[in-house]
């Protein structure tokens, strides 16, 4: 779909809403069971064994309580099929004919047009590849058969599940056969990128003459063009569709369509060059693999892949010779920038022999268990450049060794995230060490000064051996993510109230009520951009809230899809499990509870306040400003001991 297809209008949107089923549309990719009220079945976005991936058909929402996704129908297709929010809303409207109303009237005209000739361009794909793949089982197709059998050694199950086919030879078979006989108009067969207008201007000739073709699918499993390999000595080898309404190389994986469920299980995709490379894997049961098309490897095919597997693990695998390397580093060139942030956890992964997939699975009876073996040890990209860069050096040899430490400099300046700078400072160093212990840290202290001013890190310390040290990680990640009693106090109050505003509609106005009474806010930032995301979507609901959940749930979904980050945090308070149900059962006191602990973090922090003024003071000078911070002191002490015990009996 265009990036610059028109506003949906909010009518269209809250039609589509209404109209939809989501355990209709989650049960498509997930086997669902009923459980209570609700459904439950095998989370799609991560790898498990018991289900935690609720549906509530009530409330039209879903949540994994095991990974944290959730939301409602659109971003559920939002993330499973890589759409964005109009896609969704169009797929949607049309499957269920809901007529599309945009922002401006005019435009709807604009986008049933683009929607009607999608669906034709579809249909002519779907009937050319059905073509296709009939003719492979013709006479004159007998020696495309052969080579998929013989040289590529394809069962018939493998041709059937990938759709293999082939183009008929002659230079105006599929014209014939599309505009002629089936009666496709001839500027929408040009669309889709099967047939050409002669340059002379006096008819068409087929773009796939003679060759083995294989459909290109979407993440729907629709067709939306074709790669092919020629039989002969046409030229190019490989021969791709055009770029089509459909059709956009740079933002298309192949195979995707069949490996992203196992991709998410799996936790991380391979990417190879070739078709037969992703058809080799699949077939020896490697099914996370899917292939780049023979581009550059783009920010948007990466965008996508990253949507399924959490801890951000792509393989790249391309041929293991010189050229490999070549295409490599070519093919990453275009998102170098996600890996050197460290967004990207890219590995590198080289078969022996300099061989693709598709070659090394056929070379040996054992060869999946090896290239498994290969998955699990390949190395981080970043590894694999520093390997590239001190083969064949002799780091004894001085002009050798300087090449080598200038080349690590270069790539140390380019990583971005201070820990991961400060490993491979450290791994840079020992490797020009060469096993000397003892010169270590005079290494670490002459690369880190050649690093760029805002590169350096004066608090660095050398560490001992190249082992990663787990202990000193835990113990920062530890440090940054601990917080003080009165935050944790601040934190269970403050989410507890927004829980029940959510769910519980009866007692919105005593929340609001309470808080304006005693002046108290939300004060954690996660808890604040929620709060302004509740007041933003209640001014924008007509309908009555006190009587409708619901309608405040849906609209905090759909504007939130804007901020997928922020909504990353604040998602579970769309969805009640055993402790939460049992604090929307108890909502009366404990929203007393939480109105009195946030008196009490904010007596305890008025008390420090005041602590901290008293010992800035001069006994001699000050006297009366002591005396009144000495009151105060024992006022706010003895306020937090009744707030305390107040809280505590809410609680029973």
């Amino acid at each position: 779909m265009s990036d610059n297809l028109p506003r949906i209008h909010p009518n269209t949107i809250e039609l589509v809403q209404q109209g939809v089923d989501i355990v209709e549309v989650i049960s498509e990719y997930v086997v669902l069971r009923k459980k209570g009220k609700d459904y439950l079945g095998l989370c799609p976005f991560h790898n498990e064994k018991s289900p935690s991936f609720s549906v509530s058909q009530e409330k039209q929402v879903y949540y994994c309580f095991g990974c944290g996704a959730g939301g409602n129908t659109f971003k559920f297709l939002m993330e499973i099929g890589q759409q964005s929010f109009a896609e969704v809303v169009l797929d949607l409207a049309q499957r269920y004919q809901i007529p599309v109303e945009t922002i401006e009237p005019e435009e709807r005209e604009e986008i049933q047009r683009q929607l009607t000739l999608k669906e034709q361009l579809y249909s002519i794909l779907a009937v050319t590849n059905n073509l296709f793949q009939h003719a492979l089982r013709q006479t004159p197709g007998k020696h495309a058969l052969e080579y998929l059998q013989q040289e590529r050694q394809l069962t018939d199950s493998t041709i059937t599940q990938f759709q293999l086919g082939y183009a008929p030879g002659g230079w105006e078979t599929l014209y014939r056969f599309l505009v002629e006989q089936k009666r496709f108009p001839v500027n929408l067969v040009v669309e889709a990128g099967l047939i050409k207008q002669r340059t002379n201007g006096n008819g068409y000739y087929d773009v796939f003459r003679d060759r083995v073709t294989i459909p290109i699918l979407d993440i729907k499993a629709r067709v939306i063009g074709f790669g092919s390999r020629t039989l002969g000595d046409d030229k190019p080898k490989y021969l791709n569709s055009p770029e089509t309404t459909l059709f956009d190389k740079s933002k298309t994986l192949f195979a995707l369509d069949k490996a992203h469920k196992t991709i998410a299980q799996q936790d991380k995709v391979i990417v190879v060059e070739g078709y037969f490379d992703v058809i080799a894997l699949h077939v020896a049961g490697i099914t996370n693999a899917v292939a780049s098309l023979g581009t550059a490897f783009t920010h948007y095919q990466v965008k996508q892949l990253l949507r399924y597997t959490p801890s951000k693990q792509i393989i790249l695998n391309f041929d293991g010779d010189q050229a490999g390397i070549t295409a490599t580093e070519r093919a990453i060139s275009e998102v170098k920038d996600l890996v050197y942030s460290g967004q990207v956890q890219l590995r590198i992964l080289s078969l022996p022999g300099g061989k693709d997939a598709d070659e090394f699975l056929r070379s040996r009876d054992n060869a999946a268990e090896i290239y498994q073996e290969a998955i699990d040890n390949s190395p981080l990209w970043l590894d694999w450049q520093i390997n590239n860069l001190i083969q064949d050096k002799n780091l004894k040899a001085a002009n050798q060794m300087q090449e080598v430490a200038t080349e690590m400099v270069k790539l140390l300046n380019l990583l971005q995230d201070a820990n991961q700078r400060n490993y491979y400072l450290n791994y840079c160093a020992e490797i020009l060490s060469q096993g000397e212990s003892r010169i270590v840290p005079q290494n670490v202290a002459t690369l880190q000064n050649q690093l760029s001013p805002q590169r350096r890190n004066r608090s660095l310390k050398p560490k001992q051996g190249h082992q990663f040290n787990k202990k000193m990680s835990e113990k920062k990640l530890s440090f940054n993510i601990a917080t003080s009693p009165e935050e944790e106090l601040l934190n269970q109050a403050e989410s507890l109230l927004l829980l029940i505003y959510i769910h519980c509609a009866q007692y919105r106005e005593e929340i609001i009520d309470r808080l304006e009474e005693k002046d108290l806010c939300f004060s954690l930032s996660q808890h604040r951009f929620l709060w302004q995301e509740i007041i933003e979507a209640e001014s924008n609901i007509k309908e009555s809230l006190e009587i409708n959940t619901n309608l405040l749930l849906d609209q905090l979904h759909n504007q939130t899809l804007n901020f997928p980050a922020e909504m990353q945090v604040v998602t579970s308070f769309f969805y009640l499990d055993e402790k939460s149900q049992e604090d929307i059962y108890r909502a009366s006191s404990r929203i007393e509870n939480a109105i009195a602990s946030l008196e009490q973090v904010n007596c305890i922090k008025y008390q420090n306040y005041c602590t901290e003024q008293l010992q800035n003071l001069n006994p001699l000078t000050d006297s009366d400003r002591l005396q009144h911070l000495y009151e105060e002191i024992q006022y706010t002490k003895t306020r937090i001991q009744k707030l305390e015990k107040n809280r505590l009996s809410f609680n029973n």
